[in-house]
């Protein structure tokens, strides 16, 4: 128990740097078929440094956030969209996979940042969520505007889940962090967080 939670932490780790450095690998493949072969040992020899694809992601997601942090940055990640938008297919999980990015990462939205107690999957047996949202559009029109969107996670694994609109009248905002309830939910109620649950009124 003591030795568990480092091993998994290094295999994950592990895991991570294997992955970027196979994607690095095919990148370099991939060059090497378009530059002349006087540049082919050069090519092999990068291939031989463990990690060195870790380093380069790293280093672009740097570069990338520094260039996009001003205006002449801001333009072309226009245009970049501009381009996606425009192709068909691409542009239909381009936009899905972009909308869902923005509303989960954006610092001023909402999504996953309140735990909530919930009554799932039937009246009297409770489970822990969290907010996504408030319903809009159409399904707005028809629920009202006292209901708030939910997203209840599976034990252990929190990436699966399901998706409820439920009455804000229904739902226990908790005084725990977000962080704090996924772990509640991954330890199948084992580590239990200090804070206790109020019933107070929901963020919208």
């Amino acid at each position: 128990m003591v030795w568990l939670p480092l091993a998994i932490t290094l295999w994950v780790l592990l895991w991570l740097v294997g992955l970027l450095d196979a994607v690095f690998a095919s990148f370099l493949n991939g060059l090497s078929a378009v530059t002349p072969e006087s540049l082919g040992p050069r090519l092999e020899r990068l291939h031989a440094i463990p990690g060195l694809g870790v380093v380069l992601v790293f280093s672009a997601m740097l570069v990338t956030g520094a260039l996009v942090s001003n205006v002449a940055g801001r333009w072309w990640v226009k245009q970049w969209d501009r381009l996606f938008t425009n192709i068909p297919i691409v542009k239909s999980i381009y936009n899905s996979v972009k909308k869902v990015s923005d509303t989960l990462f954006s610092s001023n939205g909402n999504a996953f940042r309140t735990a909530l107690l919930v009554q799932y999957p039937r009246q009297g047996s409770w489970t822990v969520a969290f907010q996504t949202g408030s319903p809009s559009g159409e399904v707005a029109s028809h629920l009202g505007a006292d209901f708030v969107s939910v997203y209840v996670p599976t034990t252990p694994n929190p990436t699966s889940g399901f998706f409820l609109m439920l009455p804000k009248a229904d739902v226990i905002e908790l005084d725990m962090s977000v962080d704090e309830a996924l772990t509640y939910v991954i330890s199948m109620g084992s580590v239990a967080p200090g804070a206790q649950a109020s019933k107070i009124p929901v963020s919208q």
